[in-house]
């Protein structure tokens, strides 16, 4: 029953004391975290010397700016499959928390807009066509080509998230040095089993949502030791990172120490699918992206400071 005494609430939209906290989640300020993380790494390793701090700060505002307003045209084109989706039908978009939707779709172009034309006129155009490579993949690739039509989606769409430490490259040596196409590598390869670990754990939803998320969707036991696989990948990747370098014997030891723990956690899947192993696998899969730039990043203080590489 409803109180006929209290105030009438007020319509929903941009004005709302929750439309900043509204728009702050449309640009996926944790997915942007990370490619900025990622686009330092490839800044550092391309650039084992000294580094140009200005440039380094303009690669992280434009490369935040273009995942940002990626994020945004993402949820602008994804607001129909959000809606019939438990985990993210409370999204600003589908709830109708922020009207017009046509305002995000806008405001994501700009952003995207500003991140590549800033990094191709303030840096180089290899560092704003690096940043356009990854914003391109994302929307149009991933977005509205393959998430409805293939479960490849997640494969090809991987590239998105490579395309920082690509871009960082360019922004430090005004080109892709052989270290940073290596790290690109390994990020790809970590897109698959990250996200397939969270789509095994929710394959339903994303069933029912009518998005090919995993490969036999009707064959979990099947889809699940495809994540073993995939994880498993992750240990020649890093080993071509370490051959491309420079790596220092310390991180090399903590690169491989965290492949051998990705697999270590999925190996289980191989025997039999369960969701919370999957859950396993996804909840070990962000933090260990992390835990590998930031091993690049410490990496180059020990180059600059004497310690030798492999």
């Amino acid at each position: 029953m409803t109180d006929s005494t209290a105030p009438p609430t007020p319509p929903d939209g941009p004005a709302g004391p929750s439309a900043t906290s509204d728009f702050v989640s449309l640009a996926k300020p944790g997915i942007t975290a990370l490619i900025v993380l990622v686009a330092v790494g490839g800044f550092l390793i391309a650039s084992p010397g000294a580094i140009d701090p200005v440039r380094l700060a303009i690669l992280l505002v434009t490369g935040a700016a273009a995942s940002a307003g990626a994020s945004m045209l993402n949820h602008y084109l994804d607001r129909d499959v959000d809606a019939r989706m438990r985990r993210t039908r409370d999204r600003p978009l589908p709830d109708a928390r922020i009207t017009p939707s046509s305002l995000v779709a806008a405001l994501g172009l700009l952003l995207l807009g500003a991140g590549v034309g800033g990094a191709a006129l303030l840096l180089n155009p290899l560092t704003g066509f690096s940043i356009f490579l990854g914003g391109l993949t994302y929307v149009v690739v991933y977005t509205v080509w393959l998430k409805r039509r293939s479960s490849w989606n997640i494969v090809v769409g991987g590239f998105a998230g490579s395309a920082p430490a690509l871009a960082g490259s360019a922004a430090a040596a005004g080109t892709w040095t052989r270290g940073a196409l290596a790290l690109a590598l390994l990020v790809f390869l970590w897109t698959p089993p990250h996200f397939w670990s969270l789509a095994l754990r929710l394959r339903e939803e994303y069933e029912a949502a009518g998005l090919p998320m995993l490969p036999k969707m009707d064959q979990p036991a099947y889809s699940a030791r495809v994540v073993v696989v995939s994880a498993a990948l992750l240990l020649p990747a890093t080993l071509l990172v370490l051959w491309a370098g420079p790596i220092t014997w310390p991180v090399a030891l903590v690169l491989v120490a965290l492949a051998v723990g990705f697999i270590a956690v999925t190996l289980p899947l191989w025997a039999s699918f369960d969701r919370r192993l999957a859950l396993r696998g996804f909840l070990y899969s962000g933090p260990y992206l992390v835990a590998v730039v930031v091993a690049i990043i410490v990496n180059w203080g020990l180059l600059r400071a004497g310690v030798g590489g492999l």
